[in-house]
């Protein structure tokens, strides 16, 4: 092994341990390894900052602005309330739901699809009186699974189809992905639907089925005029019962009494802990007239405007808060915002609300100026976890904004225009057409991906031009030596899937992506069936919840746990495997 070869394996090493640690998120751990690698002299200074420009890291940027001019214009929520209905059986809500989802995320952005379908399950699962956990995880299944079908429905298959295109001459188009990632995405469907859901445990401490979505700690002050001061602890035991809220504790002078609190007198300052549902602690708060969080903050939020909203939102990977605590942000003072509780993975946190760490998936309760809810949950880059009034433009707009997107992915399709700049021109028309307002063009880009895209993408074409995907797909080869294609298929697919369970599935295809034309080459066979093999391995991120983003999405509203996913996700991917491999074979012969 040559020493460039040492210090790009190295390199990629050291990224998927970092990755798969988490401490650092991912687009830092990409570009670190990037000036790491021009420092060292594996790439070359000129071209490091060339994935930034390229033509998947484009199309990735393109349809994430899309996907907001599709939502803001109501054509998405225009779907899905005329179909969704809370009386329909779980059985066939999830199957409808599911076949919704994926059909919206082969046209957009996958995550972007969960987040617009996510409070809309929520709030037919309430409706109907089950638990959300019930019908969460298929939709996110559905929706990693309706990205499989489409060039644009997951960076995978825009990241393979620019690969394709560098190495080979030619990419693959609109509709390429269709045959081998519907079958896919149907055989994942039908078994999510019938047999899948079955399979998700029931916890007891999970998000509930009733009005509110889960209990939360949060912390409630006995503000210095307050008839209770003088009363032991004890004594408000009775009101809260009545409120169904659980007295945990107290808190007084940045001290917590969990233990000795029961026969504390209570003071002006002092800060009840509290479990409670959103609505029970909306009660009890104004029954005894406490504060909200205290009085110093709730004279700031009330001095903002006509009033406050209660708000529950989920905490994207992407989110400012993810990794920080509601004080770091500044969240009071930048927002007029309190942080009231939090619950996660259906258990409330029990620590100190404002100085807890907050986690993707987190569910987070807040209390905001009263109609600023949508602003504050934009400037946290959170979910929101009810159906939502979104901005949106006038009626008429919808089936323009529909009908741009559909003559760029007719033409893009039949060749007529580039597909980035067919999605270019969608994006300067929804501009245009004010369905995308010009201030908010930035703000719908994902800029991490961004960052981690421009950053792999030199990293990989190092990896070649040292020679190391020759290297690992001669490994994979005198591994499977005297095995049948198919067979071979099947190993670049299961390596390739078990790496996207644990990893970014876009650092994992620009690696497997090479490596696969690199096995084909050497067995002296079309590259296709290779690459497709990679497309639908890197997309199916079944068994854990860091595999996927919307896998982290769901983590908490679903009150799910870590060992939750590989109950339904393990025989789905062994499903999508024993299906994807003959369609290969058939629609991408060797």
């Amino acid at each position: 092994m040559t020493q460039d070869q040492t210090i790009i394996f190295a390199l990629f090493g050291s990224v998927f341990a970092l990755l798969l640690w988490g401490r650092f998120r991912y687009d830092l751990v990409a570009f670190s390894a990037l000036m790491v690698g021009v420092l060292l002299g594996v790439v070359e200074g000129k071209n490091a900052f060339a994935g930034f420009g390229h033509p998947a890291t484009l199309v990735v940027a393109l349809v994430l602005v899309v996907s907001a001019g599709l939502v803001r214009s109501g054509a998405v929520f225009l779907i899905t309330r005329t179909l969704v209905d809370s009386s329909r059986n779980l059985g066939g809500h999830i199957a409808l739901m599911g076949g919704i989802g994926g059909v919206l995320s082969a046209f957009m952005n996958n995550v972007a699809a969960l987040a617009l379908l996510m409070p809309v399950d929520i709030q037919t699962a309430r409706k109907a009186g089950r638990a959300p956990g019930l019908s969460l995880m298929p939709l996110s299944f559905a929706t990693i699974l309706g990205g499989m079908v489409t060039l644009i429905g997951t960076p995978p298959n825009i990241i393979i189809a620019a690969i394709r295109e560098e190495q080979l001459g030619k990419p693959f188009k609109m509709f390429d992905f269709a045959p081998v990632g519907g079958v896919a995405a149907l055989a994942g469907l039908a078994f999510v639907a019938l047999i899948g859901w079955r399979l998700i445990p029931a916890h007891g401490d999970s998000a509930t089925a009733g009005d509110d979505m889960s209990d939360y700690i949060a912390e409630l002050t006995v503000p210095a005029d307050n008839k209770l001061i003088g009363k032991r602890f004890s004594e408000i035991e009775e009101d809260s019962e009545k409120a169904d809220v659980a007295l945990i504790g107290l808190i007084r002078d940045g001290k917590r009494r969990y233990g000795r609190a029961r026969n504390s007198e209570l003071k002006g300052g002092d800060t009840l802990v509290l479990e409670a549902s959103p609505a029970a602690l909306d009660e009890f708060r104004a029954a005894l007239s406490l504060a909200f969080s205290d009085e110093k903050r709730e004279e700031q939020l009330n001095a903002a405007g006509d009033g406050v909203d209660v708000i529950e939102v989920v905490v994207t990977e992407n989110s400012r808060l993810t990794g920080r605590t509601a004080q770091s942000i500044g969240l009071v003072w930048r927002q007029r915002t309190v942080l009231m509780g939090i619950s996660r993975q259906g258990k409330a946190i029990r620590d100190h609300v404002r100085k807890t760490e907050v986690r993707a998936g987190d569910i987070l309760l807040l209390l905001v100026p009263k109609d600023h809810g949508q602003d504050v949950t934009e400037w946290l880059d959170c979910l929101p976890l009810a159906e939502r009034g979104l901005a949106v433009t006038q009626d008429s707009k919808v089936w323009l904004a529909i009908g741009m997107f559909a003559a760029a992915v007719a033409a893009a399709s039949f060749g007529l225009v580039y597909l980035p700049v067919a999605l270019g021109c969608v994006v300067v028309a929804y501009v245009l057409a004010k369905i995308v307002p010009l201030s908010e063009l930035y703000t719908h880009i994902e800029w991490p991906v961004v960052v981690l895209l421009g950053s792999m993408i030199p990293l990989g074409a190092a990896l070649q031009d040292a020679g190391g995907t020759e290297l690992i797909a001669g490994a994979l080869i005198g591994l499977t030596e005297g095995l049948p294609a198919w067979a071979i298929l099947t190993v670049l697919m299961v390596v390739t899937m078990t790496l996207s369970d644990v990893l970014n599935n876009t650092a994992t295809t620009i690696v497997a992506a090479p490596v696969g034309i690199q096995m084909a080459q050497s067995l002296c066979v079309s590259p296709d069936p290779f690459l497709m093999a990679v497309a639908i391995a890197a997309s199916a991120a079944f068994l854990t919840p860091i595999g996927h983003k919307n896998n982290t999405l769901i983590l908490g509203p679903g009150g799910y746990q870590f060992g939750d996913y590989w109950r339904i996700g393990l025989p789905l991917e062994v499903i999508i495997v024993a299906v994807s491999i003959p369609a290969i074979l058939i629609f991408w012969p060797l």
